[in-house]
């Protein structure tokens, strides 16, 4: 049983993607559950609120040992998901804490910058201008988070079987892509 993890960018329909692979393959999708059940396991709830608080609004700084527990916690439970199979993990570093694994395939869900900006000023009703401060500010702290607790760069195309650009693709057809790359991407690294 194979599992999935989908990276994505603000504003590029990354969740809808995942949504649609995990209804596609009769999947489950895990998303913030993942922080719930970290958090859980960590006893560290207002690490799972920072990370949650991805544009920094709630201002918590949790202790470094409460971090430390905290993404330990992260890595077992995407760890035993990947093992259980049949799943869409969204985002919490999972192309990089599953890297190494054959029955996992990495996707990013990418799109302009203009474009999210565009639906993420759209679905939440705000103007142009706080749009792109949200998105310019999420890019950000993906890109720290990855770097901070996973020593990898956000942008490394190396850490994705596959990159998705929904500027061109609606997240159906996007979702058929993936489903059609899976068996063929598991073979090929089966074959390694």
């Amino acid at each position: 049983m194979a599992a999935i993890t989908i990276s994505r960018q603000m504003g590029s329909l990354g969740r809808d993607v995942a949504n649609a692979v995990a209804a596609r393959l009769g999947y489950r999708m895990v998303w913030r559950d993942i922080i719930n059940q970290a958090a859980q396991q960590a006893g560290a709830p207002e690490v799972a609120l920072a990370t949650i608080d991805e544009l920094g609004l709630l201002g918590l700084r949790p202790s470094v040992g409460a971090r430390r527990a905290y993404h330990d916690a992260v890595r077992r439970v995407i760890w035993a998901l990947a093992d259980e199979g049949s799943v869409v993990i969204v985002g919490r570093a999972g192309q990089v804490i599953l890297r190494d694994r054959r029955d996992v395939l990495h996707v990013k869900v990418i799109a302009p910058v203009q474009l999210r900006v565009e639906r993420v000023a759209r679905d939440q009703r705000i103007s142009l201008d706080a749009a792109r401060a949200q998105v310019e500010a999420s890019d950000r702290a993906r890109r720290s988070y990855l770097r901070r607790y996973y020593h990898a760069r956000w942008d490394d195309p190396e850490l994705y079987d596959v990159i998705i650009n929904t500027a061109y693709l609606h997240p159906d057809a996007a979702s058929s892509v993936i489903c059609e790359a899976l068996p063929h991407v598991l073979r090929a690294k089966q074959e390694q």
